[in-house]
């Protein structure tokens, strides 16, 4: 009985593990991704960051994050294709996860 109890406690504490790195790759994704977008912007690239990071709680999944940029470069005139914007986000989320993994 000792096993199964271990066995789901060890179960419990890599899904616990595995969703504090989704949570942590998807925030540094998306403070790479405001940093790419601010630069297009010519804003502050840390304060747009911040902007970035807080978008994505508004609802689950990249939605939110996508439609302030897809807003933001609308409003300033900045030329960036939807698919160029979904591109960035996936190779940003890659960059980010290798960051994250990288041991210190």
């Amino acid at each position: 009985m000792a096993g199964i109890n271990d066995r789901e406690k060890a179960l419990e504490n890599k899904f616990a593990h595995d969703q504090e790195l989704k949570f942590k790759s998807m925030a540094r994704r998306n403070k790479l991704l405001g940093h790419w977008a601010a630069g297009l912007l010519g804003k502050d690239k840390d304060a747009y960051a911040t902007e970035v990071v807080v978008a994505d709680f508004e609802e689950a999944g990249d939605e939110d994050v996508f439609r302030k940029l897809r807003t933001d470069f609308d409003a300033a005139g900045v030329t960036v294709a939807d698919h160029d914007i979904r591109t960035k986000m996936v190779d940003l989320l890659a960059e980010a996860v290798a960051q994250i993994e990288k041991p210190s």
